[in-house]
């Protein structure tokens, strides 16, 4: 019987890459319309490489970008690359089709819900409060929580904890399979690639269940729990 669901946030419930595309898209229009001297195209790769490098939450990704490209911090152009890279983000940050719904009758089965990110504890609240689902989970662990990354058990251990169940009730749903589904899997969680957020064509999640659409966890529960 499954008492608790586990989500990633990112690609898993709200649409990361598109609001991070939109973001720095923004961000490198307003920093070349106040003086950086580099093509748009040619910018848009930098910024992704040092993303690439050390992560999609590096937070000092401009200031480098900016040295990189001028060899010191110009600050009107780094304030104006902040300022549009937040607006573009905010209007752009939105849930995937069905979440809140999906959300809200798994909870009215009496499934306590968790949050399992591996963004900095700031990042994911404020994601949560501007989408408005911050009051829906039980319990939420973050990479500050722990100061472990997915697949390592630590994250694991700690959501379990909290939600009070043991691994075998906890289904854990996110949707890159190489961190969620094997590092719930190793425990004894079962596990749901939200195939619908991947950002690559995977072949074998190996996870137990495989979404098209956040939708299918209502009939997955009803299975799993024999609910009528």
């Amino acid at each position: 019987m499954i008492k608790a669901i586990i989500f990633d946030i990112d690609n898993t419930l709200l649409d990361f890459m598109t609001m991070k595309s939109n973001a720095i898209n923004a961000a490198v229009d307003g920093m070349i319309s106040n003086g950086l001297p580099i093509e748009k195209d040619l910018a848009i790769k930098q910024i992704f490489d040092i993303y690439n490098f050390k992560g999609y939450e590096h937070q000092k990704v401009l200031n480098e970008f900016i040295i990189n490209v001028v060899g010191d911090i110009d600050y009107r152009i780094l304030a104006a690359g902040i300022v549009e890279y937040k607006i573009a983000k905010e209007a752009s940050l939105s849930l995937y089709p069905g979440v809140k719904d999906t959300l809200i009758n798994l909870s009215n089965f009496g499934l306590k819900l968790g949050i399992l990110s591996d963004a900095p504890s700031r990042e994911a609240w404020i994601r949560m409060y501007i989408l408005k689902i911050h009051k829906i989970f039980d319990q939420v662990v973050t990479f500050n929580d722990t100061g472990f990354y997915k697949p390592a058990k630590e994250p694991f251990v700690k959501i379990k904890e909290l939600l009070s169940v043991e691994y075998h009730e906890c289904l854990m749903v996110g949707d890159w399979p190489e961190r969620d589904i094997k590092g719930a899997k190793q425990l004894g969680m079962k596990t749901a690639f939200a195939k619908y957020g991947s950002t690559e064509i995977i072949d074998n999640s190996g996870a137990d269940y495989e979404l098209d659409t956040i939708h299918e966890l209502i009939d997955i529960i009803r299975s799993e729990n024999k609910i009528l």
